[in-house]
């Protein structure tokens, strides 16, 4: 579950916030334009973020797992990162 100071900590400069609320956040990177949703199930005695990645809208698929949501960030913003330098095939 996000509290919220973690939904308050989101990089408005950096996403476009989409949906928050406690268990779901649907976010927009302002560099890619690809969609993330992060989901905290309601889980006891485990902190799990589930993100979920889309280049559109929809549909999502599964991107990882990681304990808080600023742990799904950095992961999100080293992910922009990537994209940012050229996927591999396009760098021969």
């Amino acid at each position: 579950m996000f509290d919220a100071k973690e939904l308050e900590s989101l990089d408005a400069t950096y996403f476009t916030v989409l949906y928050k609320d406690p268990f779901d956040v649907t976010i927009r990177s302002k560099n890619t334009g690809h969609f993330w949703s992060l989901h905290s199930p309601d889980c006891p005695d485990n902190n799990v973020v589930i993100i979920f990645h889309s280049h559109h809208a929809e549909p999502y698929h599964m991107h990882g797992r990681t304990r808080t949501l600023r742990q799904a960030v950095r992961s999100i913003r080293s992910h922009d990162r990537w994209q940012l330098m050229g996927r591999p095939s396009k760098r021969k």
